[in-house]
């Protein structure tokens, strides 16, 4: 036991393992881009990217309810380390796959599945152990770090894989990524993760598999204020999800395949969600946390979302993806902190995985609608005569990209309306007055 109570916890535990993702999230972000360019190069049609995220996503939110269960039952620092051993393995097979010169599409599909499987366990496990190793004074700020984290590795990733990939190749962008898993996993070996203590919430939901993982869907539906919140991210992942599936093609179709400008898009976002991590760390976010969801949601759609599609040349796209990725860290903070202060500890496994299920429960259908309906309809109908183009020609402009860029403007608008429309329901809007903390409860 003396050895245990020697490694880092609280504040610094958890910043030893936010540098560990720093560093992880960086390799990943540089080859997810690598790979995004081959695939794109091979391919030349956006449903093939669209169709990575669909594999990756889907196993996320189908199987999430059990990960659930898991995280609750089992070692939370174990289940961290977990996501990040599957992540290298799956780097693993890819560059061998690739090295052999067999690399082919579907085969990303595969890893994406497998990805997405153990992808699954890393976002409960990391929320709860945020919640097990700080006071809920600095949720909301923790959060603002794992989002700043996330946004830090995709201002430097399109940069940093662009140079490297002619003189190293894509060979050596991937083995760049497992160096980075390692480091990631040496963080969590050196921190302690507490177990959480017993709940009534943890003692009404035990049971069986089945039942533990439907007693996250039953503790958020007796909760109104929280369904609601998270109807709020189901309609607002819908139109933002449709959009982002196709933005690679869209500025590379605009742009004749262009790896750098697509590379400053890239990093003028991820420029936006550093930004915004930063200013959630320092300022904390408002002290009403909803209005820190619902309002930054409709300035995504509205200032990022639409700007993007109404964008044909860089400047435009890089201010559009900053504003897209700007809210973000707002977003996600200040929903976090709302469910990491009114959830116990002992449960928020089983109730964040269906958490994540309801929000993210039309991601799969928006990356199988999305490439079908950029390269099959709108992007023919923006086409010089396109039977959209006399309509919307002034908007969006015509030719490839042209169509997908509508797409934009139209569900960023939409995802504006939909965040906005939060404040017309009590439940919503007074979340936080309805909902006591887990703390005077358990």
């Amino acid at each position: 036991m003396q050895g245990l109570q020697k490694q880092p916890a609280g504040m610094a535990g958890f910043t030893i393992v936010w540098i560990g993702q720093v560093v992880s999230l960086l390799g990943t972000a540089m080859s997810n881009f690598a790979l995004t360019l081959w695939t794109y190069e091979v391919t030349g049609k956006a449903t093939p990217l669209a169709m990575v995220g669909f594999f990756f996503v889907t196993p996320m939110v189908v199987l999430g309810p059990f990960v659930g269960v898991l995280v609750d039952r089992g070692n939370r620092k174990v289940m961290m380390m977990l996501s990040d051993l599957a992540a290298a393995l799956v780097t693993v097979i890819v560059l061998a796959l690739y090295a052999a010169g067999n690399l082919q599409v579907w085969h990303l599909y595969v890893t994406a599945t497998i990805s997405g499987i153990f992808q699954g366990f890393q976002w409960p496990a990391y929320s709860a152990a945020i919640t097990l190793m700080l006071p809920k004074e600095q949720y909301a700020r923790a959060n603002g770090m794992l989002e700043l984290a996330g946004n830090g590795s995709m201002v430097f990733a399109p940069l940093l894989a662009g140079a490297l990939i002619g003189p190293v190749g894509l060979a050596g962008v991937l083995s760049i990524d497992l160096a980075s898993a390692a480091v990631a996993i040496l963080a969590l070996l050196l921190v302690h993760v507490p177990q959480p203590p017993r709940s009534a919430a943890g003692r009404a939901g035990s049971g069986n598999l089945m039942t533990e993982a439907a007693y996250g869907f039953r503790y958020i539906f007796a909760r109104p204020s929280l369904l609601g919140l998270q109807m709020v991210f189901l309609v607002g992942n819908f139109f933002n999800g449709l959009a982002y599936a196709v933005l690679a093609p869209m500025i590379l179709g605009r742009t004749g395949n262009d790896e750098l400008i697509f590379g400053s898009v890239q990093s003028a976002g991820a420029i936006g969600g550093v930004i915004g991590g930063v200013a959630m760390t320092v300022w904390g976010g408002p002290r009403r946390r909803v209005h820190g969801v619902l309002l930054s949601w409709s300035c995504t759609g509205l200032l990022g979302q639409t700007v993007l599609g109404l964008g044909q040349a860089l400047p435009a796209w890089a201010v559009g993806s900053f504003l897209w990725s700007f809210f973000g860290p707002i977003i996600n903070g200040s929903n976090q902190a709302i469910w990491q202060a009114k959830v116990a500890p002992d449960v928020q496994g089983r109730v964040f995985t269906a958490r994540q299920f309801i929000a993210w429960l039309v991601l799969p259908v928006t990356q199988l609608l999305a490439g079908p309906l950029a390269d099959r309809v709108l992007e023919p109908a923006m086409a010089e005569g396109g039977s959209l183009a006399p309509v919307f020609s002034w908007l969006v402009g015509t030719g490839t990209g042209a169509g997908i860029g509508l797409l934009f403007v139209v569900t960023g608008g939409l995802a504006a309306l939909a965040s906005l429309g939060g404040y017309l329901f009590p439940a919503v809007r007074d979340a936080e007055d309805i909902l006591p903390d887990h703390d005077l409860t358990t």
